[in-house]
């Protein structure tokens, strides 16, 4: 169920993510309806950060480390110039640095020439247990595809 990638969410976004071989980067290509604007033509701005969110959370688990899955602790977003609605678009996101209980990671919102919409940086922490052990009825839906 979760809003981004979650495929029973009725009213989630539904991306998959996908590890780019060539970088070890995540990515996923999307395009959003109108119901996900804030002004005409645009994607809301909170719409973006979730997006940014996800996908640098992803990083974490190329290479099919699925069980290494993090929480944010620290989102930073800029926003570079509107994300429009009914438009293809890529996320992408990287692994900056790995260490100890938690990673740094980056991410960005482009358009099909490459533009940057929005960006992102990130600090992910590991989570506890009792909370890995409730994720697991949903674990298939956050896997990142080879």
């Amino acid at each position: 169920m979760c809003f981004v990638c979650g495929q029973q969410n009725p009213v989630g976004l539904r991306l998959d993510f996908y590890e780019d071989s060539k970088t070890g980067w995540v990515r996923a290509e999307f395009s959003l309806p109108a119901e996900y604007q804030g002004y005409p033509g645009v994607v809301h701005g909170g719409i973006v950060a979730a997006i940014l969110d996800e996908t640098a959370s992803r990083v974490v688990m190329v290479g099919g480390d699925e069980d290494n899955f993090m929480a944010t602790l620290r989102l930073s977003v800029r926003y570079r110039r509107p994300t429009p609605t009914e438009t293809p678009l890529l996320a992408v996101g990287c692994l900056e640095r790995m260490g100890g209980l938690g990673a740094r990671v980056s991410g960005e919102i482009r358009l099909s020439d490459g533009t940057v919409t929005a960006e992102c940086d990130a600090t992910l922490g590991k989570l506890p247990e009792t909370f890995r052990e409730r994720w697991e009825e949903e674990k298939s839906d956050w896997r990142v595809y080879e």
